[in-house]
């Protein structure tokens, strides 16, 4: 493990090239074609076995160590969003309209640099390593399910992420046992009213007022209908009715999302939503249409390997803390591969210097303090290691005592 860390160490300054160029270089999701290129490319040159195009336009490849063992996968994902760079770095995105705004680009060159450092000691390697290059994970219905279908789970005993977080401090190791992000549905509405002239409402069903009620009586579901000590959320993110200012609306399309962690409540509040959309429209007389889509389930963190997880983290010196963290209301694909294999997936405080130029995920000047992917790098790969090694399950006194 010694040996690991100072490896990546030596790797570091070539980790920040990589996430530079691709932070130069972004492609949308389900969009990226020189991207998934130069991974499988800088993986063929350390020798591994490289499949791509799988689920789309993932990238799988495979070390094999000398000898046999055991099968961790790792993941990462390289789209990015369409967002315009505001950002004044050299390294400013060229493409116009597109970003890394999430940390994608260094969640790459991350677990490049761990393939790379764990290459160089194959010959004392138990087992192999997937590493699983994804695409697309911020656009439903997300690259995970497509490559898991494709085989990049075959053979895999446990897997391993990483979110390189930008809203918490440099330094810290987040994780959490159980539910750790939640599910993301979303859902449009069409309100079909009768519109009408806007000094005669009598003879209108004005969808405008129509909708309003129902943003209002939505915000009852999370308020009356969820368990206060179970998590959820109902948003509203678009209400479209442009007309003239003498108009009323013959229609509105709403679109919003619903966030939850238990599928019970999830199945709960898309009853309840139809059903209050329905009582609103019929007392109004009007007529609506939705469309519900279900996306990516809870991210539900197992046990044995979380704890593992912040065990090890201990053992990375410039992580200087490890906690365990909240539930976070965003989606994340990597839900998918923890349905399958067990695993555990967590955050890397990853924050600029400049407290005060922090800016959230998906912001046109959202950065990060590049020196959060060493410390992704150190903690992926000696969780590698430990598994490999032995797989030693972990107490919640051991992280505490290490973490001291």
């Amino acid at each position: 493990m010694m040996k690991i860390k100072a490896v990546l160490e030596n790797l570091y300054d070539e980790m920040v090239e990589v996430r530079r160029h691709l932070h130069m270089n972004p492609e949308l999701s389900f969009e990226e074609v020189e991207t998934p290129k130069f991974i499988a490319e800088y993986h063929r040159n350390l020798g591994h076995e490289v499949r791509e195009q799988v689920g789309g336009r993932g990238v799988v490849a495979i070390l094999n160590g000398a000898k046999p063992g055991k099968t961790v996968g790792l993941r990462a994902d390289f789209d990015a969003l369409p967002i315009q760079e505001q950002n004044d770095v050299d390294y400013k995105s060229k493409v116009d309209g597109v970003m890394h705004a999430c940390g994608h680009d260094g969640h790459t060159a991350t677990l490049l640099g761990v393939a790379k450092a764990l290459n160089s000691i194959k010959d004392e390697l138990e087992g192999r390593v997937v590493f699983i290059h994804q695409h697309a994970e911020e656009m439903q219905p997300g690259g995970a399910i497509a490559m898991i279908e494709d085989g990049c789970l075959e053979g895999v005993d446990v897997i391993y992420g990483t979110h390189l977080w930008a809203t918490e401090k440099l330094g810290e190791i987040l994780y959490k046992e159980g539910p750790l992000t939640a599910a993301a549905d979303r859902f449009e509405l069409v309100i079909q009213g009768k519109g009408g002239h806007g000094a005669q409402p009598h003879l209108t069903k004005d969808s405008i007022v129509i909708a309003s009620q129902v943003v209002v009586n939505l915000q009852q579901l999370v308020s009356r209908r969820v368990d206060p000590l179970d998590q959820a959320v109902v948003s509203i993110g678009s209400f479209d009715a442009t007309n003239a200012f003498n108009v009323i609306a013959d229609k509105v399309v709403l679109k919003g999302t619903v966030r939850t962690f238990k599928k019970e409540v999830q199945q709960m509040i898309k009853e309840e939503l139809e059903r209050i959309i329905k009582g609103t429209c019929l007392a109004a007389d009007a007529d609506y249409t939705l469309n519900y889509v279900d996306g990516y389930p809870a991210t539900i963190n197992h046990a044995k390997e979380t704890l593992q997880l912040a065990n090890v983290a201990t053992q990375v010196e410039e992580a200087t803390t490890i906690r365990e963290y909240k539930e976070q209301m965003g989606g994340e694909d990597f839900s998918y591969y923890l349905e399958h294999v067990p695993g555990t997936f967590f955050f890397t405080g990853a924050m600029v210097e400049d407290e005060a130029n922090a800016y959230p995920h998906h912001h046109p000047k959202f950065n990060f303090d590049e020196r959060a992917m060493l410390i992704a790098a150190k903690t992926l790969a000696l969780v590698t290691l430990d598994f490999l090694e032995g797989n030693k399950t972990s107490t919640r006194e051991e992280i505490a005592q290490g973490n001291s």
